[in-house]
């Protein structure tokens, strides 16, 4: 059961705005390893979910297609519930990744503290509130975060969310999604290409 992100946040000998920057590292890698779990769980269901689809299409048996329906369905459930703590885990973790960020340009700038140190009760509370609110996803709640950091510009836009590499392997599933590429070798290729050619330009920059 997930904990709630203001007990996960403030119950600890150190709360998570003393840390340093490697304690927030640690955090950070923590939450990264629980968020690939439940990801592996989701994706393993979504699988299974296909495998039940396709044999109750087969199938004639008008019984036997009532059982596999009765499984898709409970598949359903549990993969929405998965979904819930997958977005919760990939909010926290950004919070985390925000913190360690602010610690380094603290650090990098001999500041004692940063902005870190600002972040108070009624922003843990407010950012708890979004964390478990199922309405927030977490591209949402990315803007939210920052708006609360008040990371404004200092948080350059490649560590703020997706870069641009990312975010065209995002356009080409969006094409696979509406059917304008139907071969998934020729989008994997696509993706490929196109995403080294932008890691390439960035790195003769």
């Amino acid at each position: 059961m997930a904990i709630p992100f203001l007990n996960w946040l403030t119950k600890r000998q150190k709360s998570l705005s003393q840390m340093t920057r490697q304690e927030l590292r640690r955090e950070e890698l923590l939450l990264d390893k629980r968020r690939q779990q439940l990801l592996k769980r989701v994706e393993r269901i979504t699988r299974e979910k296909q495998g039940l689809f396709e044999r109750g299409a087969e199938e004639k048996s008008l019984e036997v297609r009532r059982v596999y329906a009765q499984e898709f369905e409970m598949k359903t459930a549990e993969q929405l519930m998965l979904s819930r703590q997958l977005n919760i885990r990939s909010k926290e973790m950004m919070t985390v990744s925000r913190l360690r960020m602010l610690r380094e340009n603290a650090e990098q700038t001999k500041l004692t503290g940063g902005k870190v140190g600002l972040i108070g009760q009624k922003d843990l509370i407010r950012l708890g509130r979004l964390i478990e609110s199922d309405a927030v996803t977490a591209e949402m709640y990315q803007d939210r975060l920052d708006e609360v950091l008040s990371l404004g510009a200092e948080v350059d836009e490649g560590q703020a969310g997706l870069s641009d590499a990312g975010q065209t392997v995002m356009n080409i599933w969006d094409k696979m999604d509406a059917g304008n590429i139907q071969d998934t070798g020729q989008a994997f290729d696509e993706a490929d290409r196109r995403v080294r050619e932008q890691q390439s330009a960035a790195a003769e920059e």
